[in-house]
């Protein structure tokens, strides 16, 4: 139904006793529409929650999450331009997208936050971008933490969900890591712990859930949007000696596990690792990888040449870990795909 007028309002149960539900009317210019009744338990469960990094890979899927389960998004973001064409109104009305003098008005009344910015680590490292790659971790961090500290008592988040990377446990091909497991000592776990100790400096009401995130693997980014193009064009295979663990998860799982770590107040202050169970050796992926593309994995990258390219950034490749999720497990959080196979078929059907 359609009207015309200047204003929009809610007519609640206190207006009308007889409706089993909340409606929400709108009025713009001389259009009146009555948009689709909303059970009152759906309002109540609704969320908001402010993110950063809301326009990398993982932030994208997570606001389509929390936008299908009619969650308010409030993106904090450096530019609006660019939020603003991956987000556009018409697609993600209950998105509000702020820049940073907008974002301690955007987390105060936030029912929870998520943190997820961060320059990205796949490239070349010069002392400068190392610097960069830290400092564009700890400063956003450092924001979030003091905004979240600075908002009054009744208008303060609940819970912070801020990424952190299993690089903090460094490099091996022997030892198996988990939550309990020390920090490495390479340049990526001095990076995390300085990046996790930032969030922990958030106010001790408020619960905070770290997620160590391995290797994300979908098909609109991350590893798998690089490595695809070279199967197709028959020149895939292990980089290095393909020997290197790679602890990986899908999309869709870390999605779903920031998602449970944000609502669900089970998952208390720690650490949770964001892997799948069943970490894999760099050569068997890219064999799996061949074989649900139909393609040879018989061309190695060599280690000299990814050195040549990447410099010391060369060891986020050539150098892995083994990751469990064992918080994960004990939390009895479901992976949908437990097994690489399994993951590579769904991202390439």
């Amino acid at each position: 139904m359609e009207l015309h007028g200047v204003t929009s309002f809610s007519w609640s149960r206190a207006v009308s006793h007889a409706l089993p539900t909340h409606h929400h009317l709108a009025i713009c210019g001389k259009r009146f529409r009555v948009f689709c009744a909303i059970d009152a338990n759906e309002m109540k469960n609704q969320l908001t929650v402010s993110i950063t990094g809301a326009t990398g890979f993982i932030g994208r899927r997570l606001v389509q999450r929390l936008h299908a389960d009619n969650h308010n998004i409030r993106v904090l973001t450096r530019s609006k331009s660019k939020a603003e064409l991956i987000f556009p109104a018409r697609e993600f009305p209950r998105i509000v997208i702020a820049e940073e003098p907008g974002w301690k008005d955007c987390i105060q009344g936030s029912d929870g936050v998520v943190n997820l910015a961060g320059m990205p680590i796949s490239t070349r490292w010069s002392s400068e971008i190392k610097k960069e790659i830290k400092q564009s971790r700890i400063r956003v961090t450092s924001k979030v933490v003091s905004l979240i500290n600075d908002t009054p008592d009744a208008a303060r988040p609940t819970v912070l969900v801020s990424a952190t990377a299993v690089g903090y446990y460094g490099t091996s091909e022997t030892a198996v890591f988990d939550e309990r497991s020390p920090s490495g000592n390479d340049y990526l776990a001095e990076v995390c712990r300085e990046w996790e100790a930032t969030a922990l400096g958030v106010n001790k009401d408020v619960r905070v859930a770290l997620i160590r995130i391995g290797v994300v693997l979908g098909k609109e980014g991350g590893a798998l949007a690089k490595m695809i193009p070279l199967f197709m064009m028959f020149a895939g295979g292990p980089l290095g000696s393909g020997k290197q663990w790679f602890s990986w998860i899908h999309l869709d799982d870390i999605v779903n596990l920031i998602y449970e770590a944000l609502t669900n107040p089970s998952y208390k202050v720690g650490v949770i690792n964001g892997t799948a169970p069943n970490p894999v050796k760099l050569a068997e992926l890219c064999k799996r990888l061949g074989d649900a593309m139909g393609r040879p994995s018989w061309l190695p990258v060599p280690e000299f040449a990814l050195k040549a390219v990447l410099g010391e950034g060369a060891t986020v490749v050539l150098e892995g870990q083994r990751v469990i999720p064992a918080r994960a497990k004990e939390l009895g959080f479901s992976f949908k795909y437990p097994s690489v196979q399994d993951a590579l078929n769904a991202i390439l059907s």
